[in-house]
């Protein structure tokens, strides 16, 4: 069942790629309508925009997120030895090489693993989590994040971060250019009834397209965490460990270096959003809901 839903993930990384295209391509040709009067002009600028992004996260996923999130890498045991060690020996029980290791310098407890596949992956940990959790509750976390790397989810959520972060490129493009009275001019307006359903249309695709990749966002990152609870388990034989490390982790003030476009890869969100029906488009299953699953096991 494991590896049939690793082989699913795979499956994914196309059907998330297709999807995300799509809407990338769709907004391009909005933009290219709104601003242009050629739909064509502003499906190219968008592919290339993509393009550019899809190569830059690929091939250097790994030093871009850790950038992003003001991690610095471990290179030596000495430096981190209970972590570094963990870390190898989650690897072990995976089956998977040894990721490169990084800390982050912030209070709250939290993690993270990511990178284009398990032959390059990374798992990030916060200074708050080596702190506050003991070896047994770490040990669930790295069980956690390695089965992120084993089952590839790292793939999955860097792909789907490269065409979300191109979606609020060309969104924040049009946003500015609107602001600042960009648009097409009255003379290519004369055939105003098809002009204004067609701006019409393109105004609601830049407005919802965020949403929509958000939400596409979301639904990948639910269902990883669920999956990795449970793999983790599976590699350490020990759910009690990893539910009380979520308790420790949700008790905790929200994080101050993460970065918010890749706040869906932590194994928790990292702003600690508790606002009402903040749960509906939360990147992240509930805790409580998390621990309950893993209190069946």
């Amino acid at each position: 069942m494991l590896y049939d839903q690793i082989a699913m993930n795979k499956r994914r990384t196309g059907y998330v790629m297709f999807g995300f295209g799509v809407l990338v391509l769709a907004i391009g040709a909005a933009l290219g309508y709104l601003f242009w009067n050629s739909w064509v002009s502003g499906t190219v600028i968008a592919a290339v925009v993509t393009a550019v992004y899809m190569v830059i996260m690929i091939s250097q996923s790994t030093d871009v997120v850790m950038s992003m999130n003001h991690a610095r890498e471990i290179k030596d045991v000495q430096q981190a030895p209970q972590l570094w060690h963990l870390i190898e020996d989650m690897a072990l029980v995976a089956q998977v090489p040894m990721p490169r290791v990084f800390i982050i310098e912030d209070a709250s407890p939290n993690a993270f693993a990511t990178g284009n596949d398990p032959k390059h992956a990374a798992v990030a940990v916060t200074t708050g989590i080596m702190d506050r959790l003991n070896r047994e509750e770490l040990e669930g976390v790295i069980g956690h994040e390695m089965s992120h790397v084993r089952n590839y989810d790292i793939r999955l959520q860097t792909i789907a971060l490269a065409l979300s972060a191109a979606i609020g490129l060309l969104v924040n493009f049009a946003s500015n250019w609107l602001w600042w009275g960009g648009g097409r001019s009255r003379d290519d307006d004369r055939d105003s009834s098809g002009n204004i359903i067609g701006i019409v249309i393109s105004i609601l695709l830049i407005i919802l397209a965020p949403l929509a990749a958000s939400i596409a966002q979301m639904a990948l990152s639910r269902n990883r965490e669920y999956l990795a609870d449970a793999s983790s388990v599976e590699l350490t034989r020990n759910p009690q460990g990893l539910i009380d490390a979520l308790k420790k982790i949700d008790d905790s003030q929200p994080m101050k270096a993460a970065d918010p476009n890749s706040s869906a890869l932590y194994i928790s969100d990292p702003f600690k959003k508790r606002q009402k029906f903040a749960d509906l488009f939360a990147t992240h299953p509930p805790i409580a809901d998390r621990i309950a699953r893993l209190e069946k096991m």
